[in-house]
């Protein structure tokens, strides 16, 4: 009888060294490596909320920081045809160029890229039930809009960000 017992706790043993085995190798296996992109973090903006607040106006606040969206058809450069570059409101970064901005109907400024892709994020958004693509700006961290597969061509990304999250400097 001692012996009976020893010899399915021996199985049990192996069996579950054996599943522990296969669930580790697999695991290992199913995962593809991730190609990292390793930025310069020393011009990254670092502020607390509250010097956020001091700085920026209730809207911008509201849209850069709390990833906020202004009503369509309602902000300052969705209509704008002047020459010139849009910057981040939070930071100044230049982010779009004039050059870029098409009309898309959507009632937001869009531009199919920006002036330099560093000069944004994008990352996966969830909220309100949808699946976007989250734009913000890669110095500041400030939410700028959303990025959608249906622009022209060359790139066919429609860049939809909101005014209040972007300065314009006219072309002299």
């Amino acid at each position: 009888m001692d012996k009976s017992i020893y010899m399915i706790n021996a199985r049990l043993k192996c069996g579950l060294i054996l599943a522990l085995s296969l669930i580790i190798f697999s695991c290992s296996k199913s995962q593809e490596p991730k190609k990292t992109i390793v930025k310069d973090m020393s011009d990254k903006i670092v502020k607390s909320e509250s010097d956020w607040k001091k700085e920026l106006s209730t809207e911008e606040y509201h849209i850069l920081r709390e990833k906020g969206t202004e009503r369509a058809f309602t902000g300052e450069f969705w209509n704008n045809h002047d020459e010139g570059t849009y910057y981040c409101a939070g930071c100044h970064q230049k982010l779009f160029s004039s050059a870029t901005k098409f009309e898309s109907g959507s009632g937001w400024p869009s531009f199919y890229e920006p002036i330099d892709e560093e000069n944004v994020e994008v990352e996966k958004d969830t909220s309100f039930g949808m699946v976007r693509e989250e734009v913000l700006c890669s110095k500041c961290g400030g939410h700028l809009g959303h990025v959608f597969p249906d622009g022209p061509e060359p790139t066919g990304l429609r860049y939809c960000i909101n005014s209040v999250a972007l300065d314009f400097e006219k072309e002299q």
